[in-house]
């Protein structure tokens, strides 16, 4: 039972799409991984929220996954929140999505606090969250080494937005590169509506609507007061354990 439940843990990380974005980020982070070097895409946009489509595509072009989450950004932080009963793709197994569900792990937000270099993933249905250091990696900020260098390659319209779209190479300081191409929105005062990492094993395509230039709530950064905290996965799992051994026993 606990490995079971162990392996549906990882499924409620892994399946934010975490493999496919940190096979494409530049340095690579863990799942479910965001940087800095990402981040930048954003360009002078510090602030927004919005709904966000992903969808991964494998070496042949074949969609692997999709999913649509809510995005937030503010300055150095950034929050999605995930229904994992909403994700489609082969690499979500059958009944993945029901068995979280019964666990109260369907729903989660992803926080990126990159100024406490931490990650916390909120799982409103457990009242709880992960509260984990980022790996160095994709802690360290872009200092005055990271580079990006754009390169026009022509004018598209995205959802009735006309864009220009961009090719886009980030150098970190260790000579680490991820190349992406971006679609900025001239009427959303070049808001980067669609992105596309290329990497060898994957392509991942994010593309954003209903975008509010507006500061989003700081408290959407926050753990919900009350919520119990777990400093790893192993905390989480017995908390998750005690919850479904109370509900079995309310049952009998």
């Amino acid at each position: 039972f606990m490995k079971k439940l162990h392996l549906l843990v990882l499924a409620a990380l892994a399946f934010t799409g975490a493999a496919e974005l940190a096979q494409a980020q530049m340095p690579a982070a863990g799942p479910p991984g965001w940087n800095a070097a990402l981040t930048k895409l954003f360009g002078d946009t510090k602030a927004f929220t919005a709904k966000a489509e992903m969808r991964a595509l494998d070496k042949s072009g074949r969609e692997t996954l999709s999913l649509s989450m809510g995005f937030a950004l503010l300055d150095d932080k950034v929050r999605m929140d995930i229904d994992l009963a909403q994700m489609k793709g082969p690499q979500m197994p059958a009944g993945t999505a029901a068995q979280l569900k019964q666990m109260g792990m369907d729903r989660m937000a992803v926080l990126f606090l990159q100024g406490k270099k931490s990650m916390q993933i909120i799982y409103p249905g457990l009242q709880a969250y992960l509260d984990m250091p980022m790996p160095d990696e994709a802690a360290a900020p872009a200092d005055k080494d990271f580079k990006i260098e754009k390169t026009v390659l022509g004018k598209e319209t995205v959802d009735r937005h006309p864009c220009v779209k961009h090719k886009v190479i980030m150098t970190g300081d260790k000579g680490q590169k991820a190349e992406a191409v971006v679609w900025n929105a001239g009427d959303l005062k070049d808001f980067p509506i669609q992105m596309q990492m290329n990497d060898k094993e994957a392509t991942v395509v994010i593309r954003y609507r209903e975008i509010k230039l507006a500061k989003p709530e700081a408290k959407q950064f926050e753990p919900p007061a009350g919520y119990a905290k777990h400093a790893d996965v192993q905390q989480l799992l017995m908390a998750v354990v005690q919850k479904q051994t109370g509900v079995q026993s309310r049952k009998k």
